[in-house]
């Protein structure tokens, strides 16, 4: 199995747009981390505008952590596309380039085929996570120095900055699992398809048209709502409120979990049965 997941990792990172994803996310966050550090005071004071009033800041406000924190608010929207470059090409490129049968010829099953190269993808994922946690805290903190953050979703909550590295720890590690699960989607439409556009496209449609479908109709689509995995994208943000709840939480993690073993195996139970016929 180890030398299934090394041949497939070998064939990602020998394609050239493996590499749009990482490009991407080095530009977009060296570009967010510059315009912060000349734009910063603006921004700083358009978020606290409504309490500036009631306390006084001191120290260094604009540092790696609120980077980092604006870095995670503007990427889980364009990671989904990134990711699906890659994981919605793995089974569809085969297909594509009319390599099935030779794959086939060895002795490998089709599970342990389909597992690799879903094993392979999550792994591509971690990467681009790395690089995020790398890029925005590594390099931020250099830059910009620590100091606590002030953190802004239902409400504007303020953190210690010894109380930050595990909630970003915690943040990025769901941003994995959420990324999984959409790479695992992707990767079930690449099993139907004969080249890789149509699931990259109905990955992306999907995750939006389901979105804004919840939004636009919350009353009606309520109850559903909180069993749909793209619900639950941006649940990271549960880590930065400050009264923490383990039981949402637990709850987002779980539906991500179903979602990725519901999709994962719907991929291996069509491939078992798949015509193969390149």
């Amino acid at each position: 199995m180890r030398k299934l997941i090394s041949i497939e990792l070998y064939k990602i990172f020998t394609k050239p747009r493996t590499y749009i994803g990482f490009g991407a996310i080095f530009i977009i966050i060296i570009a967010i981390q510059i315009g912060i550090g000349v734009e910063g005071d603006e921004m700083m004071d358009f978020i606290i505008q409504n309490i500036k009033d009631r306390f006084i800041f001191e120290g260094n406000i604009i540092n790696v952590y609120l980077i980092s924190y604006v870095i995670l608010n503007t990427l889980w929207f364009h990671v989904p596309l990134l990711i699906t470059l890659v994981t919605g090409d793995l089974l569809a490129g085969e297909a594509n380039s009319g390599t099935y049968r030779i794959l086939l010829s060895r002795p490998v099953s089709r599970i342990q085929l389909v597992l690799a190269k879903f094993i392979a993808g999550w792994i591509y994922t971690l990467l681009i996570i790395i690089l995020m946690i790398l890029l925005s805290i590594g390099v931020g903190s250099i830059f910009f120095g620590m100091g606590d953050l002030i953190a802004v979703t239902d409400k504007v909550n303020i953190f210690a900055a010894d109380d930050l590295l595990w909630r970003f720890g915690l943040a990025y590690a769901y941003g994995l699992l959420a990324m999984t699960t959409v790479g695992a989607l992707s990767f079930f439409l690449s099993a139907f398809a004969d080249n890789s556009i149509g699931p990259i496209i109905g990955t992306v449609a999907i995750i939006i048209g389901v979105t804004i479908i919840s939004t636009v109709g919350a009353s009606l689509m309520g109850p559903v709502n909180k069993y749909v995995f793209t619900t639950y994208l941006p649940s990271w943000q549960y880590f930065f409120h400050s009264d923490l709840n383990p039981g949402l939480i637990w709850h987002a993690v779980l539906i991500q979990f179903i979602y990725i073993l519901l999709f994962l195996s719907a991929t291996l139970i069509y491939f078992r049965k798949k015509d193969i016929l390149s």
